[in-house]
């Protein structure tokens, strides 16, 4: 059994959606879940001691681990997404399997001296350059894996169906890496991937999930057989009108939004996670949140393509649950994401407010594990014991009421990181590999 004395924590008395602050928590565990909570005590010898404002660790629900390649390094001249998207793609040319894993383990391992216990991958980088396949079945999926059990962070690894380069245009050759024969290849390869992994790894450190592309890159003819035939025991994510250009498109060859695409053959769900969801019709907003999908806002990588401010009030009043990720890694800090996805909701419509600070909290923890189907963090008994403390008195967050530090710290605030009962993190350095940022210099240097 480990115990952890915290000086504040925030506690899950009134359920996920009403947190409270209290003083003197003790949080005793096994088998990295919590098996007891006590507030009001004195710190006894033994107990590892968390100072400052203990939270549930965030859960990041979109990743793409090689773009963080791309963090200052596309902000010369003006462009858009389109523009973005084709540095993206020189970086994806130059990965290995090797290189791959260095360089997630590197980005995974900032995640966690961040706050994050669990991570949902979006992988499309499947084969090699030209498509064809490694010789090590799995090879790029693998050494994903790896990557998360050695910067021990929860992985859910989003094996992504990638067919086309565009509705009615086959893959480009910088895309042909990311596909797979067909629809029906893709299921086998999907069923394949699962079987190793339940064999290498820990089910509740990495587990397999599948995602689409988008609707520019799957068919409508492949949707119908992903309905039909994808597992029913694993979540599905998307890319979702992230762009006017895709919906436009998706009008003109379907004669629907993509969200009525994905209605219109029952994808829509609990299951599903609809990532950005930028540009969105009240009908698809009705859609989304009748179905009870998730939605995942990644705010400050909208910001950062200029893709735009999506509608997630409107989202999470029409039953929607909300959730948050980093996507490219312009940032890694749930913080940040946190009162960005508030500031945004701020700029477009000219009113405070719009979600409390439990509620943005609610969607870096609660909403974004639920999307990932990894476990919920909270600091409850029952639950796995992955929490992140905060210093409330920073520069930055000095005289913050604790669950208001969501509108002032930072990830350079994280003071330590539990992840299933193992203290992971420390002031910015991991315990297990030391300083994130030497590790990504290091990886960095392999890439151009």
């Amino acid at each position: 059994m480990t115990t952890f004395w915290c000086e504040t924590a925030i506690l899950a008395k009134g359920g996920h959606s009403n947190p409270e602050a209290a003083s003197g928590v003790r949080v005793e565990t096994h088998d990295g879940r919590i098996t007891n909570v006590t507030a009001d005590v004195r710190h006894q010898p033994g107990e590892t001691r968390l100072d400052g404002v203990v939270f549930p660790a965030a859960a990041n629900a979109h990743s793409h681990a090689f773009h963080r390649v791309l963090r200052g390094r596309t902000h010369e001249g003006r462009g858009d997404f389109w523009v973005w998207r084709e540095q993206m793609y020189t970086s994806a040319t130059e990965l290995t399997p090797e290189k791959y894993e260095k360089l997630a383990t590197a980005v995974f391992a900032e995640m966690v001296v961040a706050g994050f216990s669990s991570v949902a991958e979006f992988h499309y980088v499947h084969h090699q350059p030209g498509g064809a396949p490694y010789a090590e079945a799995h090879a790029m999926e693998l050494a994903l894996a790896r990557a998360a059990m050695a910067a021990g962070i929860r992985l859910t690894l989003l094996d992504t169906l990638y067919l086309a380069g565009g509705i009615g245009a086959p893959l480009s050759r910088e895309q042909a890496r990311f596909g797979d024969a067909d629809v029906r290849a893709w299921l086998r390869r999907l069923a394949g991937l699962r079987a190793a992994v339940e064999q290498n790894f820990p089910e509740d450190r990495v587990r397999i999930g599948a995602a689409l592309h988008s609707v520019r890159a799957v068919p409508e003819e492949d949707l119908k057989v992903v309905a039909a035939q994808l597992p029913s025991d694993i979540p599905l994510h998307i890319h979702l009108s992230e762009q006017p250009a895709e919906n436009q498109a998706c009008l003109e060859a379907y004669g629907t939004t993509p969200t009525g695409l994905l209605a219109r053959h029952g994808l829509l769900s609990g299951r599903l996670s609809a990532v950005h969801s930028t540009h969105l019709t009240q009908e698809d907003i009705a859609s989304l949140g009748q179905s009870g999908a998730t939605v995942v806002m990644c705010p400050t990588t909208e910001a950062d393509l200029a893709d735009g401010i999506g509608p997630a009030r409107e989202l999470s009043d029409a039953g929607a649950t909300i959730a948050l990720g980093t996507d490219q890694h312009a940032v890694i800090d749930p913080w940040v994401e946190m009162r960005a996805l508030e500031h945004g909701e701020r700029l477009g419509s000219g009113q405070r407010g719009r979600f409390t600070p439990q509620e943005l909290l609610q969607a870096a923890t609660v909403g974004a594990a639920r999307s990932m189907a990894t476990p919920v963090a909270a600091i409850a008994v029952g639950s796995v014991c992955d929490l992140v403390a905060i210093d409330p008195t920073s520069t930055r967050t000095a005289g913050s009421r604790p669950l208001q530090l969501a509108f002032s710290a930072t990830a350079s605030d994280v003071t330590g990181v539990i992840v299933g009962g193992e203290l992971l993190a420390s002031r910015g350095v991991h315990t297990r590999l030391g300083s994130p940022g030497a590790l990504l210099a290091e990886a960095l240097e392999e890439l151009s």
